[in-house]
């Protein structure tokens, strides 16, 4: 098999000045979508970068991030002390723990196998003997294939250097590859971009993920560590985080993501000027109006649903009249009506809500209506959750169809179920957006303060 270039310069590692002796916190990591990214406002986000930079502000530091481009250098780098820690999706295994230290794990992953779905599907270990299969160098696949297989003598892998997951994806795709092993996470969070790729089945126990500190790291570091993710555990960050990223990855199904992928090239270039419109009059990313307006109509202009709403952003006569859109089936002033019906939406919501669950409340809200939504958020406060958290409403809008639960709010019976839904695959659809399609940056701003991108 192939292996990448490799840049013998990026192997070479210059020590960090200790824990407690500088004011700045070194931390390797990779650029995937488990661990760090660019965001639609250009910055970097992502679950470890978040988590890093709420560990730097407890400790009071500035932080650097420093990417390598392949897993197989992280450790290796920590381990010469390149960084003080390293957050980039690691699993705790019994080598790696007699290589480097880790912190408390806070998430749990399963190993699974990835398989092209124009083929058979294989139900065992021993199904991929004799067969092309791979792993990601650096990664804990080989060691947990090497504790699995036991039973199945015949099952070869290749370890391959690459920048993530995704090259061995795409050769699983193309067929040059039968089968990947990776965690359940990531294949969770890449399977949307692959219409023919999905999870055949996961085996092992499940594996903790934890940051990696050098063995000899100063005790102070490693009571830091610790005591974080004591505190962010127990008040409820660590579980709002974790749904932020990874919370909706599991609503599409192969069909969804086909249809999504060939309408994105064969439909959606369209109607690109008009949502690139939309986030001119509103500063809401343009992919996710997008997103919305293929979740409600398949981008359909002409579409309208038994209960009368109509055109490509499935528009109310009702909103459609207040937005002074007079023909509802013409696309282009349905998606700008339907992108400040959202933006009406996250300023009505209270200034306490922040980013991202403002835009999945008002996502919701679009589905189910403002005052559903606020009798959801009641019940929220009365179960003792949290009523600003998408995390929580999650949970009570689907009340929300149950007579025990709508006779005691003000609005009664909504099919909140649906915003839930509806809410989770625009996330999904929008995930799909950020990856293949480039942000807009408008010449002349003309947005408010308060128009805040998810």
């Amino acid at each position: 098999m192939l292996l990448p270039f490799c840049d013998p310069g990026e192997l070479i590692q210059h020590p960090v000045p200790p824990f407690g002796h500088t004011d700045e916190l070194v931390v390797l990591t990779r650029n995937s979508p488990s661990t760090r990214y660019i965001g639609p406002d250009g910055d970097y986000v992502g679950f470890e970068q978040d988590l890093v930079e709420l560990f730097a502000k407890d400790v009071g530091m500035k932080v650097r991030m420093v990417e390598r481009s392949r897993l197989s250098d992280i450790l290796p780098a920590l381990e010469q002390h390149a960084a003080h820690l390293a957050a980039a999706g690691l699993g705790v295994t019994r080598e790696r723990e007699s290589e480097v230290r880790f912190g408390p794990a806070y998430l749990t992953v399963q190993k699974a196998v990835a398989y092209n779905t124009d083929m058979r599907r294989p139900r065992a270990l021993a199904d991929l003997a004799g067969k092309r299969v791979a792993v990601l160098a650096g990664s804990s696949n080989a060691e947990k294939l090497r504790h699995e297989a036991r039973g199945a003598p015949d099952l070869t892998w290749g370890e391959v250097h690459a920048a993530g997951i995704d090259p061995l994806l795409d050769q699983v795709a193309d067929g040059a590859l039968d089968y990947v092993i990776a965690d359940s996470t990531v294949l969770e969070l890449t399977r949307n971009f692959y219409p023919n790729v999905g999870i055949a089945f996961s085996f092992g126990a499940p594996e903790s993920i934890a940051w990696a500190l050098p063995k000899d790291a100063p005790p102070e570091l490693a009571d830091k560590v610790n005591d974080f993710f004591r505190r962010i555990t127990a008040d409820g960050t660590l579980r709002i985080l974790v749904d932020r990223y990874f919370g909706h990855v599991k609503r599409l199904d192969q069909g969804d993501i086909v249809a999504f992928l060939t309408q994105r090239q064969t439909v959606l270039p369209q109607y690109v000027a008009a949502f690139k419109q939309a986030q001119e009059l509103t500063g809401i990313d343009w992919r996710l109006i997008a997103a919305l307006g293929f979740q409600e109509s398949h981008w359909n202009p002409l579409a309208t649903s038994p209960t009368g709403v109509r055109g490509l952003m499935m528009l109310t006569e009702i909103t459609a009249d207040r937005l002074g859109v007079g023909n509802r089936l013409d696309a282009w002033p349905n998606i700008l009506a339907g992108a400040r019906y959202l933006e009406m939406l996250k300023d009505a919501l209270p200034d306490r809500i922040r980013e991202p669950d403002r835009t999945w409340l008002a996502l919701a809200a679009y589905n189910v209506g403002y005052g559903h939504l606020e009798d959801a958020r009641i019940l929220a406060q009365r179960k003792g959750l949290n009523p600003n958290s998408w995390l929580d409403l999650r949970k009570t809008l689907p009340l929300l169809t149950r007579s025990d639960y709508y006779g005691t709010v003000k609005r009664g019976f909504a099919r909140g179920a649906e915003a839930v839904i509806l809410t989770e695959n625009v996330r999904n659809y929008y995930d799909i957006l950020q990856r293949y399609e480039g942000p807009y940056r408008p010449l002349f701003a003309t947005v408010t303060a308060d128009a805040s991108q998810p």
